[in-house]
């Protein structure tokens, strides 16, 4: 929950090659207060079975610039040990990128939903509501 000195911060992911939520992707927060500020770790998280993280971290008074890091390499590793058990012959998708930084810069008293479109080539964000 924000106030007024304060933003907060949601995501959830949507794997757009199989058209459902991505479940247990590790996500970490960070957060900075100007341009030139260095990173502080705020802690982490991973995707419920809608693929939505709803226990990030709060952010700290005085947050300009927030970063969120999804670790998708070992959950696209899981994906592709499942498909393996369905048909040994599927070829290798893995993630050709391994993990996701998406950097964005906030204000006090305003709520931010970064919604990750993913699949195993490419992604998008966007804000959302």
């Amino acid at each position: 929950m924000s106030t007024a000195t304060t933003a907060s911060v949601s995501t959830h992911i949507l794997d757009t090659s199989i058209g459902r939520p991505a479940e247990g992707v590790a996500i970490s927060l960070a957060a900075r207060s100007g341009s030139d500020a260095e990173w502080v770790a705020l802690g982490g998280s991973a995707t419920d079975a809608d693929g939505r993280c709803k226990d990030l971290p709060a952010l700290p008074e005085g947050t300009t610039h927030v970063r969120l890091d999804f670790a998708v390499e070992t959950y696209f590793e899981k994906k592709q040990a499942e498909a393996q058990q369905d048909a040994p012959r599927v070829r290798d998708s893995g993630a050709f990128f391994p993990e996701v930084a998406i950097t964005f810069a906030v204000k006090p008293g305003e709520h931010y939903h970064v919604p990750l479109l993913l699949n195993p080539f490419g992604y998008s964000v966007y804000r959302g509501s």
